[in-house]
């Protein structure tokens, strides 16, 4: 069974940071790419960055040199670093595998970015 356990969410300041972490079980993890998505409320699901089997990282336009994704294939785990953060970020952030596998989605993270 795929899993994906989200955390690192937190209440923070406008041009603040987090690190989030999500790890992954039921899938072979080194094998597959990876995406950190978001929904902010009354929005849909966007994908926010993603990284490929070979490292190879792709980001949502408003996120670009704000936002690094990363992975560690022998933890099972993917790493979405954020920076300057803005209010628009606010979102409940997930990880899945991109694209994403329906049936898949974890709890997620909630990113709160306010004064």
């Amino acid at each position: 069974q795929v899993q994906f356990v989200e955390s690192g969410g937190d209440l923070v300041q406008p041009g603040g940071s987090l690190g989030l972490s999500c790890v992954a079980s039921g899938i072979t993890f080194w094998l597959v790419n990876m995406g950190w998505y978001r929904q902010a409320p009354g929005k849909q699901r966007e994908l926010v960055a993603s990284i490929t089997s070979g490292s190879r990282t792709n980001y949502l336009d408003s996120v670009k040199g704000r936002f690094t994704i990363a992975r560690d294939n022998a933890k099972k785990t993917v790493y979405l670093q954020m920076n300057n953060l803005e209010p628009e970020d606010t979102a409940v952030y997930y990880c899945n595998i991109y694209p994403p596998r329906t049936g898949a989605w974890g709890q997620g993270t909630q990113v709160t970015v306010s004064s």
